[in-house]
C-alpha cells in the first residue's frame, strides 16, 4: 500500500516530512537510479510488508526526489490525477506535464 500513511492516496499531512505527494509510475530506468541514490524500492522487504516495486507500479513518490531525478534525466512518469497540489512546492507543473500518463 502506498502513500505515507499507507492509505493508497499521495496525500500529506505535518508529519511527511518527505512529502510523498507525487504518484510516480516506477520505470526501471528511475528504480535503477533511486537505489544508486540510497532508496532500493525494488528490493522486497517482507519485514515491513514491502514487496519492493517493480516497471509500472504506482507510489508515492518524495517531491524533492522526483525533482532530483528529473534533474539528472532519470524522472518516473506521473499520474497528475493522483499527484497531490504541494508537489508544486517543489516542482514545476511543466516539467510534470512531461511526464504525465
Amino acid at each position: 500500500m502506498t502513500g505515507f500513511y499507507r492509505t493508497g492516496c499521495c496525500e500529506t499531512g505535518g508529519d511527511d516530512h518527505g512529502v510523498h505527494t507525487v504518484c510516480a509510475v516506477m520505470t526501471e530506468e528511475f528504480l535503477e537510479f533511486s537505489k544508486r541514490m540510497g532508496n532500493d524500492l525494488s528490493t522486497p522487504m517482507p519485514h515491513y510488508q514491502f514487496p519492493g516495486l517493480k516497471p509500472g507500479d504506482r507510489w508515492c513518490l518524495c517531491a524533492a526526489r522526483w525533482q532530483e531525478a528529473f534533474e539528472a534525466g532519470k524522472a518516473p512518469n506521473v499520474n497528475l490525477r493522483s499527484t497531490h497540489i504541494r508537489t508544486l512546492e517543489f516542482v514545476e507543473l511543466a516539467d510534470l506535464e512531461k511526464f504525465a500518463v
